[in-house]
């Protein structure tokens, strides 16, 4: 089985497990597809049993997803997340949903990487610090399109509802920008001690170079959108199609952030692209393709989920560890929230119960399992992987089944369809 009979398959399967959902369980897509997905590797796991030549885990352990993931899934899906940021659309909003998603990852990612840290060390399980904290970013990201498609079911403020949609749109470039400068951080402190000169020119070199050059390409990409005529789709597509892979080709080559390049050019076509003054240089369509190309990574996303339980080191205390890591998550994302709001509302007014509905509505999705598999080898990685997939799972399960009840008592009754 080669690597395109794998990715055939996880395609396959996001789409087979999409239509069951869709007519037969009619649960939301997140919660449709774990359920699935999970069901998926039991299944295997039990044919493997009995019929070992037929064991899926085998063909799936023979690959390394690393590269697919890093260069294509990761660029393509923040790409296609920032595009759909409109600024015109946050209109007043915009700061609080700015500081949320920047200062909140940043304390979400402290608190989370700090307590994760001495967890372990309680339990046994040496990881080093900075990896806690590449672990507290990662981990940080909400997944937009399952909170987008909850918070419109329920009786929400314009304003709640525009802050609750701009932050889990922004945190998800700013999550794993930041995890993965602190990732080379930590790999370049394993020779020697970093000075903090060292440190911050790590940070200037890839947040700064990789948004050069998202700038630049993205100035070029909608310049090329401008001249082209809006009739003409397949040019426009394959126009943001290349700028995303040669920005990622670029700032790989020359060691910057390919995944801040790939947000900033995100920015800079989805609002100069769709500007009034230059009378809409980027046609529908190309929004169109880019948010049903991110909800078609999130479903092969959430298939890959289940299969990765089938390469998942099974010991308990990685799973203790995981299960904590929950409880730790959930109280990382309130702080996070909390503590901005509480700033905040000096001067701004906020919605009674928004705290509780930005900390319960956050569920994470396919995002994290993508990062935490296509980080480069260090020790401690399977940990890492471990306490990811099972916080995803329990977050699309448990808060994916609860916040309606919760959002049905803080928010009141259902909209009308």
């Amino acid at each position: 089985m080669s690597i395109f009979d794998i990715v055939a398959l996880l395609i396959f399967l996001a789409g087979l497990f999409i239509f069951i959902n869709a007519f037969v369980f009619k649960l939301p897509s997140s919660i449709g597809l774990m359920i699935m997905a999970l069901s998926l590797s039991v299944v295997v796991m039990v044919i493997g049993y009995f019929f070992p030549d037929l064991h899926l885990a085998e063909h799936v352990r023979e690959y390394e997803f690393e590269e697919i993931l890093y260069r294509l899934v990761l660029s393509f899906m923040l790409f296609a997340g920032a595009i759909n940021i409109d600024f015109n659309k946050l209109a007043r909003q915009r700061t609080p949903v700015l500081v949320l998603a920047t200062t909140g990852v940043l304390i979400s990612t402290a608190v989370i990487g700090t307590l994760v840290y001495y967890m372990l060390d309680f339990i046994g399980i040496h990881l080093e610090f900075l990896y806690c904290l590449v672990f507290g970013a990662l981990i940080s990201p909400t997944d937009p399109i399952a909170v987008t498609k909850t918070i419109k079911r329920f009786n929400l403020s314009k304003d709640l509802e525009t802050k609750i949609n701009g932050e889990s749109l922004f945190n998800d470039g700013i999550a794993v920008v930041l995890a993965l400068t602190l990732l080379d951080i930590a790999h370049a402190g394993e020779d020697h001690t970093l000075t903090i000169f060292e440190t911050l020119y790590i940070i200037t070199a890839d947040i700064g170079g990789g948004i050069f050059i998202g700038l630049f390409l993205g100035y070029i990409g909608y310049r090329l959108l401008k001249y082209v005529d809006n009739d003409v789709v397949e040019a426009e597509v394959l126009i943001t199609l290349a700028i995303v892979m040669v920005g990622s080709f670029l700032a790989d080559f020359i060691h910057v952030s390919s995944k801040q390049a790939a947000v900033v050019m995100g920015l800079v076509i989805g609002n100069e692209g769709r500007s009034t003054h230059v009378a809409s240089a980027a046609g529908d369509y190309v929004f169109k393709f880019w948010h049903l190309l991110e909800e078609t990574f999130s479903a092969m996303l959430f298939v890959l989920i289940g299969l990765e339980m089938l390469v998942i080191p099974w010991r308990l205390d990685y799973f203790a560890a995981g299960f904590f890591a929950v409880v730790i998550v959930l109280f990382g994302r309130w702080v996070s929230v909390y503590i901005p709001i509480k700033f905040m509302s000096v001067k701004r007014t906020f919605d009674r119960n928004t705290i509780s509905v930005l900390t319960w509505g956050a569920m994470r999705g396919g995002l994290p399992i993508a990062l935490s598999l296509s980080l480069s080898d260090f020790h401690g990685k399977d940990v890492i992987i471990t306490m990811t997939y099972i916080v995803v799972v329990c977050s699309v399960l448990y808060q994916g089944f609860s916040v309606t009840p919760l959002m049905k008592m803080s928010m009141g009754t259902k909209r009308e369809k």
